[in-house]
């Protein structure tokens, strides 16, 4: 299983659209992901102070697009990243996430 943070109005308008895409497909050529550890980490360094988020639960195995573990620097750790939309069928469960 991997983690995508999200906006739950996000979400809605890749429900409404039959797919999913981050920003970051656009501009870095991936969608961000994270393993479960890494998802307080990612939560801490980029959403404060963001409400309305959602955490999409994701099965690897329903991916249609390539997926690829890969180092970041800044934190020393591997990120899985997604080459391509994120296809819905290959997201198990949306979890709101509260603010702390």
């Amino acid at each position: 299983m991997i983690y995508h943070v999200t906006t739950a109005t996000n979400w809605k308008a890749a429900l409404d659209q039959g797919w999913y895409a981050a920003d970051s497909l656009a501009l870095e050529g991936f969608i961000h992901m994270s393993k479960e550890e890494q998802v307080k980490g990612v939560l801490n360094r980029y959403y404060q102070g963001i409400s309305d988020l959602v955490l999409l639960c994701i099965e690897e195995s329903k991916l249609t697009a390539r997926l690829v573990y890969e180092h970041s620097p800044s934190v020393d750790e591997e990120f899985p990243h997604l080459f391509g939309k994120l296809n819905l069928d290959a997201v198990v469960d949306v979890q709101p996430i509260m603010e702390s």
